[in-house]
């Protein structure tokens, strides 16, 4: 990686793809890879430019994080964690807590946010972690489970149960109490830095507490759901360029029966099935991050379509791209044998394909036409 990456130099891009095969074998990226460029903003790139961020729109910041998962998926994976923990400071924290905690997200510092716990995942009403006040503190007890780039963070947005509400507090990982455990041998985006986080009476300033006080559930799990189900469904229209990619480059200089296999039929049909699997979740996509800039109602269900739309196309267009690939694609670390394994965890995190399949069901059920058409 070159000094001061930026979001639009060329080298550091190519140092990802070059190096991302490498990654997922070793299980892990180089901590100065993460923190230049959580330095040069690009982790958590809609953060404003008064905390240093790049202020970029939704549809500017999807078309980065497309960017970055074709080329890889477990850097992708960190930019969501970062992104999904500046945007629950943001949109929950008081003035003086974007100020004191953003700046540090786009100074090279990392972050997670926990919600998953080995009893609650789909699930979140099943949270056992407790926050509780003490006088001018706050202490935290739980654990949390399969938590995105935790075994890189600096600092995790845990949330936790205060009564009948509940409350995100930022914890340092270096508190005392606090341990992390990296999950061993991921499926997919194995290099994203999941881990398990365990809580023992973990007491910080009640500061730290975003809001300064407890929150309703559905609210804290919707504000930072949203920006981490956008950013996957861009991740995954990354997954199909990237496969789309070498997939075409293959069926050109692939020969068999005395042709490249880009002319034999079977061949040329999935070819045309990724293209249109990449063409469809871009579309649900730029739909959503539209209505993310322009404030529209419909907002939430275009996320859960784009999410569901593009993680599902994701998943079929990487098998595609395996079996056209054939051998030469199978190899461990091989971008679409990364894209196999990768996109089949991008159809259960921040909101599992069932649970994406019951929030549509029940938007089509409450909006539909319900006037009684005779045929």
């Amino acid at each position: 990686m070159s000094d001061g990456p930026t979001h639009e130099d060329a080298d550091t891009w190519r140092s990802v793809r070059d190096n991302a095969g490498s990654w997922d074998l070793a299980g892990e990226i180089p901590r100065t890879v993460l923190s230049g460029l959580g330095a040069a903003g690009v982790l958590c790139a809609e953060v404003q430019k008064q905390y240093g961020g790049l202020g970029m729109g939704s549809l500017e910041s999807g078309a980065l994080t497309a960017r970055v998962g074709s080329l890889c998926s477990s850097l992708r994976s960190v930019m969501t964690s970062q992104g999904m923990a500046a945007w629950t400071i943001h949109r929950m924290g008081t003035r003086e807590q974007r100020a004191a905690f953003l700046p540090q997200l786009t100074g090279g510092r990392l972050a997670a946010v926990a919600f998953s716990e080995p009893e609650a995942g789909s699930d979140l009403d099943a949270m056992g972690t407790e926050v509780r006040f003490v006088d001018d503190a706050v202490v935290v007890d739980g654990s949390k489970t399969w938590i995105t780039a935790a075994a890189y963070a600096d600092l995790i947005v845990v949330v936790g149960k205060v009564g009948d509400n509940a409350a995100a507090v930022v914890v340092p990982t270096d508190t005392e109490g606090v341990t992390v455990e990296k999950v061993p041998h991921p499926l997919g985006c194995r290099a994203a830095g999941h881990a398990c986080v365990r809580l023992d009476g973990v007491r910080l300033p009640a500061a730290n507490v975003l809001g300064g006080s407890g929150q309703s559930l559905p609210f804290l799990i919707t504000t930072a759901l949203a920006y981490g189900r956008m950013s996957v469904a861009w991740g995954c229209v990354g997954i199909l360029r990237g496969c789309l990619d070498a997939v075409t480059r293959h069926a050109r200089s692939r020969r068999q029966f005395g042709k490249p296999i880009a002319e034999h039929q079977l061949v040329a049909r999935m070819v045309a099935e990724i293209y249109a699997a990449e063409r469809v979740a871009t579309a649900v996509c730029g739909h959503a991050g539209e209505c993310w800039e322009s404030g529209s109602p419909e907002v939430v269900i275009a996320t859960v379509l784009a999410k569901h739309v593009s993680a599902t196309q994701a998943v079929r267009g990487a098998a595609s791209a395996v079996q056209v690939m054939a051998s030469a694609g199978a190899s461990d670390g091989h971008v679409v044998a990364r894209a196999y394994r990768d996109a089949k965890l991008m159809e259960i995190i921040e909101g599992s394909s069932e649970i994406c399949q019951l929030e549509l069901a029940r938007h089509a059920l409450a909006t539909a036409n319900t006037t009684d058409r005779q045929p």
